[in-house]
């Protein structure tokens, strides 16, 4: 009897090596966000996983373990064991030539970073939100870390809603007075002064051009809202003043607008700066609230990639609906006419030229910008509370950006098309 019950608690042993745990990814999952912290934690701990492209919402593959499945209850998260005859029989329809689906090997959890100033509230940014919901680790650094060198400790740097031309967000003319603006004033001052820049519009320059170099040599870069626009216009005007003198104390070049360089920008191009210092806007890359209509008529549809020829693209796009609601920021989305050829589109408005979403390649490395401030604060403003993503555990807009943070844990195959 003894003998029966050791072969038999043995053979369990071996079926449960073999099983696999299945994390889905479409509608039946209770909590989206929490399953990317799963994930990503498991990749930290050294497991190895797949990610199933297309395959009920983009699912993840992990061997079984009790941690994991133990973990997955406690977060709320849903999943599925199966038998290794069943993972074979997922793993034989993803890879079919027939369906738009392909199996991503994912190797090791990217070192994070949050590019952000002292005085940061973590409501102010969807992205410190997402991944302290989701529970993944990651650093905060600023300025001075970035010119001492030390983005090449990070895989994945987020750009918080910076304002890289140093005109502090275009807030002057409704709230110059206001405690905050005036300490996030005298905050970035300090800052340029320590490290010997005359203006912050200068200081701005010279991180802006750490972060292309970041990117350059492999790194993964992530912006949204003002950090996406702002952060190419700074890079067009690295020859030129466009910053007026309530903002650096001295005027703008009178002819900026036709000394911008394109050419050293990453996705935007031929677009028109706001000189006037009054207006709260950079240029006409954002699309303007007059021209997105109501709320209720506000979304933006995925595109569909190929998964097994344009894998990059489509794990940025995972999802378990295709259209979502859309949400506004200081920028909100991007006008179409205006993205560089080689950027790929990734989400806009069907029938108009605003684009949500969108990436691309600069040297070895990527670059990701995500229009709008809170995927479910439709149009938040200054001093609004946080939104408690308890609430919105299936967020698809919320989703897009955890994409992005497994993305680099990805063994990438080449793109071929």
């Amino acid at each position: 009897m003894k003998k029966l019950f050791l072969i038999n608690f043995l053979f369990a042993s071996l079926i449960l090596a073999q099983a696999k745990i299945l994390i889905y990814m479409d509608l039946n999952q209770t909590d989206h966000l929490k399953a990317y912290g799963i994930a990503y934690n498991a990749l930290k701990d050294g497991m190895v996983g797949d990610w199933l492209l297309n395959y009920r919402g983009g699912s993840f593959m992990f061997d079984y373990s009790e941690k994991l499945a133990a973990k997955c209850r406690i977060k709320g998260v849903a999943f599925q064991t199966l038998t290794q005859q069943e993972a074979v029989q997922i793993y034989s329809l993803v890879q079919s030539e027939e369906q738009n689906m392909e199996v991503v090997r994912l190797e090791k959890a990217p070192k994070i970073a949050v590019y952000v100033p002292p005085n940061f509230k973590p409501w102010d940014d969807a992205v410190t939100l997402a991944l302290d919901y989701a529970e993944v680790q990651y650093d905060k650094i600023w300025v001075e870390e970035i010119l001492r060198g030390d983005l090449e400790k990070y895989d994945w740097l987020h750009l918080h809603h910076e304002d890289f031309t140093g005109q502090y967000g275009k807030f002057y003319a409704s709230f110059s007075n206001a405690p905050w603006y005036i300490e996030q004033q005298n905050i970035y001052e300090r800052e340029a002064k320590k490290l010997g820049f005359k203006k912050v519009s200068e200081m701005e320059k010279t991180v802006v051009l750490a972060i292309k170099n970041y990117v350059a040599q492999g790194g993964f870069l992530f912006a949204m809202c003002s950090a996406t626009d702002s952060y190419d216009i700074a890079l067009a005007a690295l020859n030129v003043d466009i910053v007026d003198k309530m903002y650096d104390g001295d005027p703008p070049d009178p002819d900026a607008q036709n000394k911008l360089d394109y050419s050293q920008t990453l996705a935007f191009q031929d677009f028109k700066l706001e000189m006037n210092p009054l207006i709260y806007e950079y240029s006409d890359i954002d699309i303007q609230p007059a021209e997105i209509g109501s709320e209720q008529n506000d979304y933006f549809t995925l595109f569909e990639f190929s998964a097994k020829y344009d894998p990059v693209p489509t794990m940025l796009t995972q999802n378990h609906v295709n259209v979502i609601h859309g949400f506004m920021g200081q920028t909100t989305m991007f006008r179409k006419k205006y993205i560089k050829s080689s950027v790929y589109i990734l989400a806009e408005r069907a029938g108009t030229d605003q684009v949500k979403y969108i990436h691309g390649n600069f040297g070895r490395g990527t670059f990701t910008f995500y229009g709008g401030h809170d995927p479910e604060d439709y149009q938040h403003a200054v001093g609004d509370p946080p939104t408690d993503l308890s609430l919105f555990k299936n967020s698809p807009g919320y989703r897009l950006i955890l994409n992005n943070i497994l993305f680099p844990a990805a063994k990438k195959k080449e793109q071929k098309t």
